[in-house]
């Protein structure tokens, strides 16, 4: 497995980067966006991206790359004096706990109440939902930028460890 380290920490930062780029973008501009509608329609394009968004290629970045993550905590427990370990440890562990982790505590049980929530009850569901939603997006992309130069710093410094 050694030998495919490098191609797996290359998949994984690729990975990363689409899903906190997308993140980011929600933080950015779309959370932003939706909340200058009126609630019912923010809350309706809203409901409308949580369907859309599961989908074949976004599911097999965002379940794969915290495979990925995992492949490369094994790799680097195995090797842990190797130069660049401890970035990749951190990395990876940082992108499960951040856009994996949050995404998955905190996003989708609020995604999955917004779902349920008929659109006209969106004045009182609407900025509640946005808010919580919002602050835990914020953090979920700063961790995976974070991730993502722990994991390339790693890959920068990869050497054979050399007892």
């Amino acid at each position: 497995m050694n030998e495919l380290i490098p191609a797996i920490i290359v998949a994984s930062i690729l990975g990363a980067g689409l899903i906190s780029g997308l993140l980011f973008a929600f933080s950015n501009f779309i959370m932003r966006a939706l909340a200058e509608l009126p609630s019912d329609k923010g809350m309706f394009a809203m409901q409308r991206i949580n369907e859309k968004i599961i989908n074949p290629i976004f599911m097999l970045f965002f379940l794969g790359t915290p495979v990925l993550c995992a492949l490369i905590i094994i790799s680097t427990l195995q090797n842990i004096n190797a130069t660049g370990s401890w970035y990749l440890l951190i990395g990876a562990i940082a992108y499960i706990i951040g856009p994996f982790g949050i995404t998955m505590l905190f996003n989708v049980p609020l995604n999955n109440m917004l779902a349920s929530a008929d659109v006209s009850s969106a004045k009182e569901i609407w900025p509640r939902y946005q808010k919580r939603w919002q602050w835990w997006n914020h953090m979920r992309t700063y961790i995976g930028v974070a991730a993502i130069i722990f994991l390339a710093v790693g890959l920068g410094n990869i050497q054979p460890y050399q007892p």
